[in-house]
Formats: C-alpha cells, structure tokens, sequence
C-alpha cells in the first residue's frame, strides 16, 4: 500500500483516535441499513480494529461478516473485538489483492480506505471481483479534506497546500471523495448512485473532543510536515497556527463525505 498507510494507519495513535471517533450504530443506520434485507455475505475492505463489522455481526447474526486489512496489529486487535460472533471473521490482506475467491460477497464496502491507496482503480476492480453478481459495492471517502478554510489565513493556506501536495507524492488523496464515482463507473458497476454529506465542519470554534483528535491526527503527520516545511520546529508552528484557525470563532472549516453505491450486473 501507500507509503501515507504506513506512516499514518499503522501509527497505534491512529488507531486509537479513529475508534475514539466512531460511531458504528449511527453510521450503519444512516448509510448501511438499506442494503442488509437478503443480505447473506459482506465484505469489509481496510476493515481496521473491526467496530463496525462487529456491530453488524451483532445484529445480523444471519449474516456473514468478513473483514480485511494489511495490518496484522489491526487484525489482531479486531479478532479480540469479535470474540465470540460465529458469523464474523477477519484475515489479513491487501485491497489491491483481495484473498477471495470471486463472486464470494454480497455487499463490499469500503471506508476511508482509498485515500490512501496508490491504485484506486485496482482496489474498486478487486472488489468487484469479489462481489456476487446482483451485489453491491458501497464507497465512502473524503473530499477536500485539510484544505478548504474561510476567512483564509494566508500563510496557513499556503503551507497546508504545501503539505497537500507532498503527501499526494506518497499516495493520500485529499480528494478522492469526487473521484468514488468515476471509479464505480469504470469498474463497470450499474446503477451508481451518490450520496454527499458535510464533513469536519467547524463553523466556529471546534469543540474540545474534535480539538484534541486534529491535534493527534496532525502530531502522527508531523514528520512528513516536518519535510516538507523544513525541519521540526517549523512544522510545529504550522500544526499551533492550524489548530488556533480551528479554535477561531470566526471561522469555518468543512470537507465533504462522498458515499457511491453499484451494483454488479454480471
């Protein structure tokens, strides 16, 4: 996978913050729960420490729950998770090679995975591949994450800017959200429907749960910003002026959520 995955997914901080964040319940029933009636089989793709495969698998024990990532710490972690649920199982593997024999799911998903990954069309080809015809994929991913800020602030907008691009070197994208569909499509999956939602939108000041997960989220970043801007300090400027912009009352910060669904004919 990408070189951002290894230095951003597998820090233990990462993993930490983004279970911190989740909200499995919510998250199946806004975009998940139509898909399940006559569901036997899913695929998690970058299932990470599995809180939302075991959230199905809890409650759809009638449904096979399969998850899979590169990282065995994660698998791991999601093995100890899914402890006791017969229906759910987890390997380790890569998106880019699914270890599945085709037609075997469904419904595939997969979730900020691909804004990580050096070749998205493989990934999307991969889980079609793996999807059973008349199944389902279902995409979701960021757009505009880091960058988009108003009242702008310069110095902080051209060094995020900075930083964007120099991490789109290593593989992240922080705007694949826009691209999910044009990959369903040439995938060859029908019926592709898209769903846009805001997302990190902090009209004022962000409160103090969000404060604290951004400064995590940037201090596992620091080394990459640290080559880019010149060394430690420097990078350390950059990530107070960027949390002061969050704690600003005046500002805004938002991104976008992309959810993209298919359907595999054939």
């Amino acid at each position: 996978m990408a070189t951002a995955d290894t230095y951003i997914m597998d820090d233990p901080r990462e993993g930490q913050r983004l279970l911190d964040k989740a909200d499995a319940c919510l998250w199946i029933e806004k975009y998940f729960s139509a898909h399940l009636p006559k569901i036997r089989s899913i695929l998690s793709v970058g299932c990470g420490p599995a809180v939302f495969l075991r959230e199905i698998a809890e409650t759809h024990p009638e449904i096979e729950c399969v998850g899979v990532d590169i990282s065995s710490s994660r698998i791991k972690d999601a093995e100890q998770r899914l402890r006791g649920l017969p229906n759910a199982h987890v390997h380790v593997g890569n998106a880019l090679e699914l270890p599945f024999e085709a037609n075997r799911f469904d419904l595939v998903f997969c979730r900020f995975l691909l804004e990580y990954l050096p070749d998205t069309k493989r990934a999307v080809s991969e889980m079609k591949r793996v999807c059973s015809p008349g199944g389902k994929v279902l995409l979701q991913d960021l757009d505009g994450q880091l960058v988009w800020h108003y009242p702008e602030d310069a110095e902080v907008q051209e060094k995020t800017e900075l930083v964007v691009r120099h991490l789109a070197r290593t593989g992240f994208d922080p705007f694949i959200g826009r691209k999910l569909f044009s990959l369903c499509r040439e995938a060859g999956f029908a019926d592709a429907t898209v769903q846009v939602d805001p997302y990190h939108l902090y009209a004022g000041t962000i409160d103090d749960v969000q404060f604290s997960q951004w400064r995590t989220k940037l201090e596992i970043a620091l080394p990459q910003i640290a080559s880019v801007l010149g060394g430690e300090q420097p990078a350390r400027k950059y990530l107070e002026q960027f949390l002061s912009y969050l704690k600003n009352p005046d500002t805004l910060t938002y991104s976008c959520l992309f959810t993209v669904t298919g359907t595999k004919n054939s």
